[in-house]
């Protein structure tokens, strides 16, 4: 089994998140990876359902912000 298609659909993802909804997807990331504060009205701009299992892309961009940021 080929890791291809696996990052493909994960890259189809990402990058259909960040077309359709620009500021949602960036504020996920931002949020998860612990760059912006966690309060209530911040809460309300994340994107909970972008974080799914297989985005894996998604869950790799939070980790690299929270290791370098």
């Amino acid at each position: 089994m080929s890791l291809t298609p696996l990052l493909l659909r994960a890259l189809a993802r990402l990058l259909t998140s960040l077309v359709e909804q620009p500021v949602a997807a960036v504020t996920t990331m931002l949020y998860y990876s612990d760059l912006l504060p966690q309060n209530a009205a911040m809460e309300r701009s994340v994107q909970h359902d972008l974080l799914h299992q297989d985005n894996y892309l998604f869950h790799f961009v939070i980790n690299f912000l929270r290791c370098f940021y």
